[in-house]
């Protein structure tokens, strides 16, 4: 496909790429009335899903980025938004990402596929639906365009059309972006919250967690080499990183993509927008707004007028 000409020209008032990404969070008022059920998975853990019903028979997933939710502030507006083109949306929460520590030592990732295919799995079999699509932010757009790409998981080609961004679809190169110095609030922001939940796990697994090791962690590479990656099967961090990028998945997605990576997002490398791979696939819509951020997009930021709202829910009604 070609790559896809954006027409978002961002807010005349809010050029820096760094106001782009925080002006959503700092400025969400958006109310979202979800009702939530908690599916128990298959190592008995469990995932809570919040939905917002409606009379039709489509159904939107979505997928939230690093240490966000259900409450994200682009998770509910993409809900609300998708609601009322009558929509119903299932809003995932990783594990531990629901307000409630998860029950096994394994938390959520960025390769955790086994999960979203869980969550798939449970609304085929549970719910009257007929056409399924989804949507991933940041973490949650890797997890997802690895889940469509790497064909192991039969599930995955009941979703009919995807939209994924601000996506770090080479983990390595974004991991290294976090850790220079203009992202240091997000960083410190990411890992004050990563601590924060390792040390409860240590209250439940005490002879997992060294809390002195994750006290001294300065960046993410660290956090992912020491426990990321050991805890969920990865030797290191390299390893993790290499086996759960999304970039090498793109290929084979055998359905409509859009992936949205805008040129100015703070937590992407150069690596995350990968043209030569759209430009050769049948599936895959790359579009890279030169303004934008890191899941910012803030003209008209309201549940009723959201660029990025209009142009996810357009791809998906014009692919379903």
């Amino acid at each position: 496909m070609p790559i896809v000409e954006s027409d978002y020209t961002g807010s005349c008032w809010i050029s820096n790429r760094h106001l782009q990404t925080i002006f959503p969070v700092l400025f969400d008022y958006l109310k979202v009335d979800y009702t939530r059920e908690r599916i128990t998975l298959s190592d008995d853990d469990f995932l809570d899903l919040d939905w917002i019903y409606s009379q039709s028979s489509k159904v939107l997933i979505l997928f939230h980025g690093l240490e966000g939710s259900s409450q994200s502030h682009y998770m509910k507006a993409l809900a609300g938004f998708a609601h009322n083109l009558q929509w119903n949306v299932c809003a995932v929460n990783f594990r531990s990402c629901s307000g409630e520590m998860n029950r096994k030592l394994q938390s959520y990732h960025s390769g955790a596929t086994a999960d979203a295919h869980e969550v798939v799995n449970y609304i085929l079999q549970q719910k009257q639906f007929s056409t399924l699509a989804a949507a991933g932010f940041s973490l949650g757009g890797n997890v997802l365009l690895k889940y469509l790409g790497e064909h192991i998981y039969p599930t995955a080609s009941s979703i009919k059309c995807a939209a994924a961004i601000s996506v770090p679809v080479h983990l390595a190169d974004c991991s290294a972006e976090l850790a220079m110095p203009y992202n240091k609030l997000y960083l410190s922001r990411f890992l004050k919250s990563l601590k924060r939940k390792m040390k409860l796990k240590s209250l439940q697994f005490p002879d997992n967690v060294d809390v002195d090791r994750l006290n001294a962690l300065k960046n993410l590479t660290e956090f992912d080499q020491y426990f990321t990656a050991p805890i969920h099967g990865f030797q290191d961090a390299s390893e993790y990183y290499n086996r759960c990028s999304s970039l090498q998945f793109l290929s084979g997605i055998q359905h409509p993509v859009l992936l949205i990576n805008a040129l100015n997002d703070p937590f992407l490398s150069a690596s995350c927008y990968p043209t030569d791979i759209a430009r050769q696939s049948s599936y895959l819509h790359l579009e890279t707004p030169k303004q934008g951020g890191h899941v910012g997009f803030t003209l008209h930021h309201t549940r009723s007028k959201n660029w990025l709202n209009e142009r996810i829910m357009s791809f998906i009604s014009a692919n379903k």
